[in-house]
């Protein structure tokens, strides 16, 4: 039988980042919370936490925190059935995993929903698309949205629709990047933004519509909203939901590149096989929104 306590007291440790924040979030003191986290290692006779700046789960910690995830989603759920639903539903704090344009478009009014129909409290934890269901599978998170189509051991997977993505730049930058076209000699010297190391969205775009690698001047940005900002500024070419810059493209701030070939994204949503009302709520808040929004 675990110790559900001091996986409590694991638990904090991981999602806080250090004992003494983790103390403060379960009102004890730091050297109780060491002691509750040495003991459960102890008696596992395994390390559970790489102590350090953050600190950070080992694979059987993570396992363990995502069983504590469920448990805790399971209790509060048999609480409603019980008529004994705690003062503050906000308590229970779901993690779910998506990606920045989605957080930046649809996603908002999903969650929106869910919160005013339960007052449950979640945890938003970004990540690019291909990869937020590498989280799912490290028990960092409970659900995730993703465009990674394969599956994830004891989840169940629903098709959410493909969020649209138009490679874009000014006026100015076309003039001044591709006065000669838009061809694979052209873009491959132009520069361009990418959101981290992760985004191949550009690259990908790129080959589908003109058959280049895109190797000029890279500008970081990991923010979507100053994606448009800079590109509006003339920094560079990049791609952007389109229903975040479809009002510059009719207003002429942004003109599309030529061929005008838009990149759709499909996306899912990824769940365990829970019975579990508050998922069911979250998972049907997910597919109505996108239902809506998504193409």
């Amino acid at each position: 039988m675990l110790d559900y306590p001091s996986l409590c007291a694991v638990s904090a440790v991981v999602t806080e980042g250090s004992f003494e924040k983790a103390a403060a979030a379960l009102a004890m003191t730091p050297s109780a919370v060491s002691q509750r986290v040495r003991g459960l290692e102890e008696r596992l006779g395994s390390i559970l936490i790489l102590r350090g700046s953050p600190c950070m789960p080992t694979d059987l910690g993570s396992a363990l925190c995502a069983h504590l995830d469920r448990v805790r989603l399971l209790e509060h759920d048999m609480g409603a059935v019980l008529g004994q639903q705690a003062d503050n539903p906000a308590a229970l704090t779901l993690r779910v995993a998506v990606n920045s344009d989605s957080l930046a478009t649809w996603f908002p009014a999903a969650i929106a929903t869910f919160a005013r129909q339960t007052g449950i409290a979640l945890d938003i934890r970004m990540d690019d698309e291909e990869h937020t269901a590498d989280r799912l599978r490290s028990g960092d998170v409970l659900a995730a949205v993703t465009a990674d189509t394969r599956p994830v051991q004891g989840c169940k997977t629903a098709h959410l629709g493909a969020l649209r993505y138009v490679a874009c730049a000014s006026p100015a930058f076309i003039a001044r990047h591709f006065a000669q076209g838009v061809t694979a000699e052209t873009l491959a010297h132009a520069p361009y933004l990418r959101f981290d190391r992760r985004d191949l969205l550009q690259a990908r775009w790129a080959r589908e519509a003109l058959g280049a690698e895109p190797t000029g001047p890279v500008h970081w940005v990991p923010s979507t909203t100053a994606f448009i900002d800079l590109t509006l500024e003339d920094l560079g070419w990049s791609l952007h939901p389109l229903s975040l810059v479809q009002d510059h493209l009719a207003a002429g701030r942004l003109v599309e590149l030529p061929p005008q070939r838009p990149l759709d994204v499909t996306l899912h949503w990824v769940v365990p096989r829970l019975h579990s009302p508050s998922l069911q709520h979250l998972s049907a808040a997910i597919r109505e929104v996108a239902g809506r929004l998504l193409m």
